[in-house]
This record gives C-alpha cells, structure tokens and sequence, in this order.
C-alpha cells in the first residue's frame, strides 16, 4: 500500500479503471454520438454527458477516463472519479442507489460539482422545491492535444421563476501526470440579471463528496490536511491555497487534492471540508467560519464577469505536503 503520492509512478499513461463502470457506460454507443479523437484519447458525446475515453489499451478498447453529466438533480456534476489506480474516490450515491452501508445523506452533493448556496436569495446548492437550477446549454469545443483531453460547456443559472441570473462557461482538462490523474477547471460566471448577489454563506461551492470509506469520521484512516499543516476538524473554514483529502478505498490509499490558482477569484478562498465527506472550496463564504455578523458577499454588476481556476489531482497514497507545495506552485506559476 503506497503512504505518500510523492513518490508516485503511474504504471501507465491512463490505466486502469474499475469494470464496476461497465453498467455505467453501457449507453454510450459512439455510433449514436459526436465522437472528438486523437491517438491515445477520444471524447464522446450523448444526449446526456461528455465522456473521456483512452483508445489504446491493449485487449481493453475504449477505456473509460472521465465523464461530464449534463443533469444530475438540478445542475452538470462530473461523476464518477477515478484515481490512477482505478479506485472511485467519490461516494455513488444519489447516481447510483446506495451500497451496503453507504451514507444518503445530502442528496445534493453529487460526486463533483458547482454551485453556490445563495445567488439573489435562491438557493442553487440544495436541491428542495424553491432551489435554483444550473441549465446546461451546450458542449461548445472538444479537444485532444499531446495527452490532454480539454472541452468547453455552457450553462444558465434559472431561478424558480424562470430567470436567467448567469451565463456560464466553463474550460475543463484532464491529463495523466506523475503525480496522478490532473483536472484543470477554469469557471466564468457573467451576470445577465442587473446585479446578481452571492451571498455570504458556507454552502457552497466548488464541491466533492468523497467516497465513505475516506470519511474521516469512518475512523479507517481518513484525512484532511492543508497547505498550513491544519488537519481533519481543524481545516474547516481556514483559507487555504489547497486541501487534500485521503483514506482508504477498497483497501488502497488514495486521494484528491484541490489547488486554488492564485488569480482565482476570492483567493485564498475559505473551505468546507468536513469530516463527513464534504470537500468544497467557497470563494464568497465568512461569517459561517469564523463567526461575526454576516458580511455584504459580493455583487457582480451585469454584464461583468467573474473567474475560477482551479487545479484537482486525483492521487495514490496520503497527501504529502511538501509533495503538494510543489504542484501549487507549478500550477500558479509560482516556482521562487
């Protein structure tokens, strides 16, 4: 059993993945699909995701990397996440019914996705009767380049009542490097309502829910550290450049670690990572972590828009680190 990802190797450039996800993709017939490919790597389209697949497994075919739900619940969410050694490191529940002891609570925290808790007072985090909805429109570009597989996907924030508060853009790629499985997300969000308010709440908004065996509250060997070395409990609602959270899945170490680029917006941002499984980094959050009066958040005039970028590493062994120092400081540019 690896203990660190820092010295991690990947056995090849994307293998493998679990046969579990075979009943998973079973549907995504590229006859029926708008396929993107090169050597190596190939995207597929459906009426309902995005999908990432490695075409040269040998005795394998097409290897399933990667996949972009349109709609889960109320919003896209990219379900499931698989480590470089095939482990899923996110829970599968609600896409998939509950396994054997697996947790159902908070139905909206849905493998991996964005949202935020109050945007002009509705609520697109939850999923209940008066909650907002994140409209996916359209995949706008697909691409495979030297081992990098990219798109680009458009979306509307809709309130209850039918108005578009934001356009979204969002530009995600993903590559096999030496330290994992990278995923690189840069998220524009523009007002098309006259002021669009997020609020100042912890429920939000860049989210993982990891797989229960990783919770630190399992008592199995989960942790949560940060780049101040604050661990578990003790990181909840710290600003942080990044968090990891690792433990154990089927019997091997892994975990997913979240980098936070500097020109994001609210960076440092503070993080909503509880023992429970929760991982979230929340840009507009305050008084939740640190107590206080509840502040102003932040408005977003119409027509301006705001980014974030962010950097997730899905890895082999616990989180190292000086291991993880590295990266942040590769993925901002920051080498000195």
């Amino acid at each position: 059993m690896r203990t660190s990802f820092s010295t991690y190797r990947p056995r090849s450039l994307w293998l493998p993945v679990c046969l579990a996800l075979v009943g998973l993709t079973a549907d995504l017939h590229p006859a029926a699909a708008q396929e993107s490919a090169q050597a190596g790597l190939k995207w597929v389209e459906t009426p309902e995701s995005l999908v990432l697949y490695e075409t040269d497994t040998p005795g394998l075919g097409d290897n399933f990397v990667f996949q972009y739900l349109f709609r889960s619940g109320k919003k896209p969410i990219i379900y499931p996440l698989i480590g470089p050694s095939g482990q899923t490191i996110s829970r599968h529940y609600p896409m998939k019914p509950a396994g054997e002891g697996e947790t159902t609570d908070h139905i909206h925290q849905r493998s991996m996705w964005w949202t935020h808790g109050e945007v002009n007072d509705v609520d697109f985090w939850a999923e209940g009767a008066g909650s907002g909805e994140i409209r996916h429109q359209a995949v706008t570009e697909t691409k495979v380049e030297k081992g990098v597989g990219s798109f680009s996907a458009t979306a509307e924030w809709v309130t209850p009542a039918g108005e578009v508060l934001l356009k979204e853009r969002k530009t995600i790629s993903v590559r096999s490097a030496e330290a994992g499985r990278m995923i690189d997300f840069e998220i524009e969000l523009t007002a098309v309502a006259d002021e669009v308010h997020f609020g100042d709440t912890k429920e939000g908004s860049f989210g993982i829910r990891v797989a229960d065996s990783m919770m630190v509250d399992r008592k199995l060997g989960g942790k949560i550290l940060n780049d101040s070395g604050q661990t578990d409990k003790d990181a909840w609602g710290v600003r942080a450049r990044w968090v990891d959270y690792s433990g154990p899945v089927n019997g091997e170490t892994v975990g997913v670690t979240i980098l936070e680029h500097p020109t994001s917006f609210g960076h440092p941002c503070r993080w909503h990572v509880r023992s429970y499984g929760l991982f979230a980094a929340n840009p507009f959050g305050e008084f939740h972590f640190v107590g206080g009066d509840k502040t102003d958040g932040f408005r977003l005039p119409k027509g301006e828009s705001i980014t974030m970028k962010y950097r997730v590493v899905l890895h082999d062994g616990y989180g190292d680190k000086d291991a993880i120092e590295g990266l942040w400081k590769a993925f901002s540019g920051k080498q000195s």
